[in-house]
């Protein structure tokens, strides 16, 4: 009861909102208004060997006139340019960045302390390995003016319908990768190398392909993968698929044969339902469930989308990839476990599991009789 003599009903204490840090809210909102400076800028570090430089040539980090004299130019602002990139990548954790005192006494700071580069963790994945491989490649294919260019027209085709990438070239992705050879050898060569760095740290900890006869790769690319996995296991008979442009590409291995086809193939292995919609991808596993023996095995490597996206480092990739699908691909796109699990009961497999995990991929297994 109030002074005034009346009840008063007071009202529970309501929780109350987390207060928002406005100053590191707008330059994150900055920061999104800038996203695409990094890739772009990555893309040149790659393209002008600056990780590469900054990794193998120097026995310490390295200052930007240092790095340029390693480049094939005559031109007096390379090492400022130069400069200028190096301390964005560094701010991302991509390489590191210290000052270097030159002279006690100077006239100028420019002329006490220079800034120097060396290489960061991440450098270890972007710079060769001892096998000449590295995700620069791939990088590069992400980044290349063929795919980016479908991005701009994201909006129209979901106002529209379509697929953005058709939107652009009047054709499809697929189509078009056989009429210009050079973007089908940089999507060959990015797409190896990434495959080289996943299939090393899979056969580390993976079984699964102990005891095997024969194992045929779906959409395998050039054959990279195929390779490592009978390079390990010889006794494998290893028989590669892919699109005609693709197989053109690649080159020998002992052990492994080569098959062009059109869309639908029997295989015992299955590395890219990404590339393909529901309807093709059980089409594909509904031929591989018939031809496979009765003890035999549906592998397949791929990410796993979350069903609620989150922001770990791995739940920012496999979304990410998903809407690159959406730009490029009719009906491709990532998944759930859920939504594997639902295409391995469709095509009439028993049996389901993930195996193993390496990085951002995922070894699951459609088993034809069952666990």
């Amino acid at each position: 009861m109030d002074s005034t003599g009346e009840t008063s009903t007071m009202n529970p204490a309501q929780p109350q909102a987390p207060k928002v840090d406005e100053e590191n809210t707008y330059l994150l909102a900055m920061q999104l208004t800038r996203a695409s400076e990094l890739p772009m800028v990555l893309k040149t570090a790659i393209e002008l060997s600056l990780l590469e430089i900054i990794s193998k040539f120097a026995s310490g980090p390295m200052s930007a006139k240092e790095i340029s004299a390693h480049l094939p130019t005559q031109n007096p602002d390379a090492p400022v340019m130069i400069d200028r990139i190096l301390r964005l990548l560094a701010t991302r954790n991509i390489i590191t960045c210290s000052l270097l005192e030159l002279l006690a006494v100077a006239s100028n700071a420019a002329e006490r302390a220079e800034r120097v580069y060396g290489p960061a963790p991440v450098c270890k994945f972007l710079t060769q390995n001892e096998y000449g491989v590295s995700l620069a490649p791939f990088c590069l294919m992400i980044q290349d003016k063929v795919l980016m260019e479908s991005c701009y027209y994201l909006k129209d085709a979901i106002l529209e319908g379509g697929v953005p990438f058709d939107k652009v070239y009047g054709t499809s992705s697929f189509e078009y990768y056989r009429t210009n050879s050079r973007y089908n050898q940089i999507i060959n060569w990015g797409l190896s190398n990434q495959s080289a760095i996943v299939m090393t740290k899979i056969l580390e900890t993976y079984k699964g392909f102990e005891g095997l006869s024969a194992l045929v790769d779906v959409s395998g690319g050039i054959g990279a993968t195929l390779n490592m996995i009978i390079s390990k296991y010889p006794t494998i008979k290893g028989i590669n698929f892919d699109m005609r442009q693709v197989i053109e590409e690649a080159p020998s291995h002992p052990g492994m044969l080569f098959y062009a086809y059109p869309f639908i193939v029997y295989a015992h292995s299955l590395e890219m339902c990404r590339e393909w919609s529901d309807r093709h991808c059980l089409k594909i596993l509904q031929n591989c469930y018939e031809a496979l023996p009765k003890d035999g095995k549906v592998i397949v490597a791929e990410c796993l989308l979350p069903e609620v996206p989150d922001t770990s480092p791995a739940s920012k990739l496999v979304v990410h990839a998903d809407c690159i699908k959406l730009s490029y691909n009719s009906g491709g796109k990532e998944r759930t476990k859920e939504e594997f699990e639902a295409l391995a009961k469709g095509a009439g497999f028993k049996g389901f599991g993930i195996a193993c995990k390496a990085f951002e991929t995922c070894i699951v297994e459609f088993l034809k009789q069952g666990n």
